[in-house]
């Protein structure tokens, strides 16, 4: 169980701290770009994320919270299990989840827009204020998820 808890706690923790950039100040900077750029900038960003490095370390601490939910939910006697339990759950649900229900169709969104056209400004300008708001939401959701794994036995 040492290896898991140590996947999941770098897995969680990597992952909040590259939504915890977006939220602080990438988002921001790209906000300040006439849309165009923004939008093109946030089109490159969307397509380089989908990588090994990244997509490894997504998936695989999605994989390991799949396993700590189940070993969980089979040991709910043992003491301290309930922060596995909660932790899997914010990074499935809040984390995961939510980059797939709200972050990726938003991407998508965006990705089908021209940077320069009247449709992409428009878009852009809600897509700042959503993404921005789903990214705060699994950002605290993995950062809370990495202190429950840390602590937990």
């Amino acid at each position: 169980m040492l290896i898991l808890k140590l996947c999941a706690v770098l897995g969680c923790g990597l992952i909040a701290g590259v939504f915890f950039a977006f939220s602080t100040f990438v988002m921001s900077a790209l906000a300040k770009l006439p849309s165009a750029q923004g939008i093109a900038a946030m089109q490159s960003i969307n397509l380089t994320v989908i990588n090994p490095l990244f997509m490894g370390v997504f998936l695989g601490t999605s994989a390991v919270c799949v396993f700590l939910l189940v070993f969980s939910l089979l040991n709910l006697l043992q003491p301290g299990v309930i922060y596995w339990f909660i932790g899997s759950l914010l990074y499935l649900f809040g984390t995961f989840g939510v980059t797939i229900m709200f972050n990726v169709p938003l991407n998508d969104a965006l990705g089908k827009v021209e940077p320069g056209s009247t449709e992409g400004t428009s878009l852009w300008n809600s897509y700042l204020t959503n993404w921005t708001f789903w990214n705060h939401v699994r950002a605290i959701a993995a950062l809370a998820a990495t202190a429950l794994f840390a602590i937990a036995n």
